[in-house]
């Protein structure tokens, strides 16, 4: 049994059929069960948290919108039609895709858009160790488990159940220092919830430079994945501390000392 942070209690079977929806996987979900990216913002700060995820503020849609778009044109091809509408013109300033994006219900993105990121696209579908990773895959496979007393929600981009195998896509510039990347954006949070709810031995990180076009393959040791425990743990009791005890969220200060 599933208990979500509001109290509702799900069958986790109906659970995992509902999550395939991604209106109710990113929005009753979003509010009511944690994940990698709830996390990440309660460790940056629970204000944080609380005005993305439970009040609803709009993060950086335009590039959540390429973001999705690499993971459609990569993994799920077949839903572009049904997800993205393209406006031919070359800025997001142009009338004509203002009147475009105001009338589309998809996610309508620019010509220069759509032909900058089909370059990732080519580049990652060309390469061979990534063409591996797909073949007998399953793409954007949901989860869900209780984890420390809460309701952890995740969707693998790529999921293969015989070699107990996840990988996520990530872009990046700069791709030699990605593990620097890799620690200012807590993939090591998502690495230990995705290894812990999908119980797999392995997760690796599928990273494209947006610049070079290069591919790179990133492993996960142990010591990655206990930094990302320890972070988890944090932003746990920082949940308790003002989403349960229900302290004054104005009273949160972060301290820090410049040298």
């Amino acid at each position: 049994m599933i208990t979500l942070l509001n109290g509702e209690q799900w069958d986790k079977a109906a659970l995992l059929e509902k999550m395939v929806d991604d209106d109710f996987y990113y929005g009753h979900l979003g509010k009511n069960a944690l994940s990698s990216s709830a996390i990440k913002l309660l460790e940056k700060s629970p204000k944080s948290y609380n005005n993305i995820v439970r009040n609803g503020k709009e993060q950086n849609s335009t590039a959540l919108q390429i973001g999705t778009f690499l993971h459609t044109m990569i993994l799920e091809p077949h839903l572009f039609d049904e997800r993205f509408e393209i406006i031919n013109v070359q800025s997001r300033v142009a009338k004509a895709f203002k009147e475009g994006n105001a009338k589309s219900k998809k996610i309508v993105l620019t010509a220069k858009e759509h032909d900058e990121n089909m370059r990732l696209v080519d580049a990652a579908l060309r390469n061979e160790y990534v063409l591996n990773v797909l073949s007998g895959s399953e793409f954007e496979v949901p989860q869900i488990q209780m984890l420390e007393g809460y309701a952890f929600r995740a969707k693998a981009d790529i999921y293969d159940k015989k070699y107990s195998f996840v990988a996520d896509l990530k872009t990046t510039r700069e791709i030699d220092k990605f593990e620097w990347s890799a620690e200012k954006y807590g993939y090591d949070i998502q690495a230990f919830i995705y290894t812990t709810l999908f119980d797999v031995d392995t997760i690796q990180f599928v990273v494209i430079d947006k610049d070079s076009c290069d591919v790179g393959i990133f492993d996960v040791e142990n010591s990655f994945l206990n930094k990302g425990y320890k972070k988890l743990k944090n932003a746990i009791e920082t949940y308790k501390h003002f989403f349960e005890m229900h302290n004054d969220l104005d009273s949160y200060i972060l301290r820090a000392t410049l040298k």
